[in-house]
């Protein structure tokens, strides 16, 4: 039977002025035509890994229900795949994570959408256009956007629009080509499935239901219960997102010396009980909380009382309540555990901020930051110094005082949790979980420093002082070490990159693996360490020259500053391209790079293509595609974060 797009296409329908439109409507199983449907429901999906994904799909359900449009708003994962044969129309919403990977809120999807055996008509009453988020300043910019268009088209799906992909790069972030985007997605969506002419749009400026109501209750619960969702020895499954562990801290010490610019802790968790099970390249996410003095300071700029006990009612009845609230929960909990007070707003939060304003000239400023023309001015206010929640908040205090408390989860978004890459193996510390973690703290033209949320409320625990228990779980992250004992790896780690080797290599070496004395050609652990200074930011190196020693592992560094000119991984690489290419042509080594993504990784494959060409004899081409062949059998891996 031909889908419905092909009939389409053949079908002339005069739109009263002579102009061809396409007739919404679906394909009977005899052949006919329904002349006229109720208004379908708009559903967005989305794929984020850091929040913006949602919050451009956020935004197209709140531009539908101003349009009079119904719409549901859900992460790929959370809706049942198989239903999107029956979807009429669908606007996907994808961020393309690492090195072109899709979210983590969307790898089921992924997988169910690449299978091979789906019909090529599955899709062929779906309508849907595709949004994607990424930064151009990466390789594959947008690749799971594109992928994922070239895929819905596979599958008999009809695009509405062409792609839009925003980018991270642009002066105005991906705003710049999601407003015009949306602007043509709306006259179109409207054209094919227009509303009834007695629903008139509802302006900007009158602010939407709130998705929850607070119901603030007389007296506090119980004592003797907890306000937490933790995973427990009798909890179904390992520790999850809903389900942490609350992992009592052990220790938290700085292993950069005291004079380096940065502070870097190697923390340790006792996990015994736990549940937990990793292996080398997996990653541990740590549910953050908000400060003291901050979750005070956002409760007298809000009028609120954090000691405010409440219960959560969802308005529509198939929106649920978020799982990490418990009920009923207090305002401080609420505070502390949910809302990203410490988070640089985005300009939805500027949007609603103006809706809920009573003061005259607060509103005003809020909505020209929030106008499409004043986006400059939101850059210069708030995303160029880093400027949060809680500051602008403070910079607006009549408005702040008066926002109704329902609106305060569809206003602040949720505290995301922080991945970071286990650096211990668990064959070696079974009840432990170590992780390095950089303090984030830099200045901008703001008086008070920035810090990192996580990072900084981590190395403000010390157990040293009393129990300290942290809220943890562990997914599989990037990089997947080889099984077979007796192949070789390189990896590549500067700074704290090289926190997932550690644990490779405690495991390689628990296992029996070695390597000889020159020349190199036995399977073994070769890692290529950079940083600053031997004396200051030198990790694990009695641990790396304990196992040099015997024979365990051969260590290369770049130590960047201890020199006129600059040293760094790329450069050792060259050095001993002989070997590398050895390992990787001649023994089938596996080769690994993790750390900042913002140069290094383009330097390291760089790198490499110079040593395929001068040692290996490929041309540029070929040495292209040799480079390709080995990230298609996973021999080249790559974990790397901004």
């Amino acid at each position: 039977m031909p889908c419905r797009r092909e009939l389409m296409a053949s079908l002339p329908v005069d739109g009263g002025s002579g102009s061809r439109q396409r007739l919404p409507g679906r394909l009977l199983r005899r052949g006919s035509w329904r002349p006229k449907m109720p208004t379908p429901r708009l559903l967005v999906l989305f794929g984020s890994q850091t929040g913006t994904a949602q919050d451009v799909a956020e935004r197209l359900g709140r531009e539908a229900q101003r349009r009079r449009l119904g719409c549901r708003v859900q992460a790929l994962d959370s809706y049942a795949v198989a239903n999107l044969i029956r979807e009429p129309l669908v606007i996907f919403v994808c961020a393309t994570t690492g090195q072109g990977d899709p979210p983590d809120n969307m790898k089921n999807f992924w997988r169910f959408i690449f299978r091979k055996n789906l019909p090529s008509t599955s899709l062929c009453q779906m309508d849907f256009a595709v949004v994607g988020l990424g930064d151009s300043a990466y390789t594959k910019f947008n690749f799971v956007a594109k992928k994922l268009h070239r895929r819905l088209l596979q599958l008999g799906g009809s695009a509405l629009m062409p792609m839009c992909l925003g980018d991270d790069q642009h002066e105005l972030g991906p705003d710049a080509t999601i407003d015009p985007w949306l602007g043509d997605l709306w006259e179109k969506v409207l054209r094919l499935y227009p509303v009834p002419l007695d629903l008139p749009v509802i302006p900007p400026g009158v602010p939407l239901p709130s998705k929850f109501t607070l119901q603030f209750i007389q007296e506090a619960p119980n004592p003797g219960s907890k306000e937490s969702c933790l995973a427990s020895p009798e909890s179904l499954g390992p520790p999850s997102e809903s389900q942490p562990f609350l992992a009592p801290m052990v220790t938290n010490q700085r292993v950069t010396g005291p004079s380096h610019f940065q502070d870097v802790r190697l923390i340790e968790f006792d996990i015994t009980d736990s549940g937990l099970s990793f292996a080398p390249g997996d990653v541990v996410l740590i549910q953050p909380s908000n400060s003291a003095a901050h979750i005070q300071q956002f409760c007298q700029v809000l009028g609120l009382d954090p000691k405010q006990y409440f219960i959560l009612q969802p308005r529509e009845p198939d929106v649920p309540c978020p799982p990490e609230l418990p009920q009923p929960c207090s305002v401080w909990h609420l505070v502390s555990q949910y809302l990203d007070i410490a988070s640089v707003p985005r300009r939805s939060f500027f949007e609603l901020l103006a809706c809920l304003s009573l003061h005259e000239l607060e509103r005003e400023k809020l909505l020209e930051l929030s106008s499409a023309q004043g986006q400059e001015d939101l850059c210069e206010y708030c995303s160029r110094p880093r400027r949060t929640i809680l500051e602008v908040l403070c910079d607006f205090p009549h408005t702040a005082g008066a926002i109704p408390p329902d609106y305060l989860l569809d206003l602040i978004p949720q505290i995301r949790p922080r991945a970071f890459s286990i650096a211990s193996s668990l064959l070696v510390h079974p009840r432990r979980l170590q992780i390095l973690v950089a303090v984030v703290q830099y200045q901008t033209r703001l008086r008070e420093p920035r810090r990192g949320l996580c990072s900084s409320w981590l190395a403000s625990l010390d157990p040293e002082k009393g129990p300290v228990q942290v809220p943890l779980w562990v997914r599989p992250g990037g990089l997947a070490f080889p099984e077979t004992p007796d192949t070789p790896v390189i990896m590549v780690g500067p700074g704290t990159g090289v926190a997932p080797f550690r644990a490779a290599i405690q495991e390689r070496v628990a296992q029996g693996q070695t390597v000889s004395r020159p020349p190199l050609c036995s399977p073994g652990n070769f890692l290529f360490f950079g940083c600053r200074w031997q004396d200051q930011d030198f990790y694990w190196a009695a641990e790396w020259q304990e196992l040099e020693k015997r024979g365990c592992l051969t260590l290369v560094t770049a130590f960047s500053r201890e020199q006129g000119q600059k040293v760094y991984v790329q450069h050792r690489l060259r050095e001993r391209g002989p070997l590398v290419w050895e390992l990787l042509d001649h023994h089938g080594a596996y080769f690994y790079l993790a750390g900042n993504a913002k140069y290094m990784p383009a330097d390291v494959t760089e790198a490499l293509m110079s040593i395929f060409q001068e040692e290996g004899g490929l041309s540029h081409p070929n040495a292209a595609t040799y480079l390709a062949r080995l990230q298609r059998t996973l021999r080249f891996q790559t974990e790397t974060w901004a």
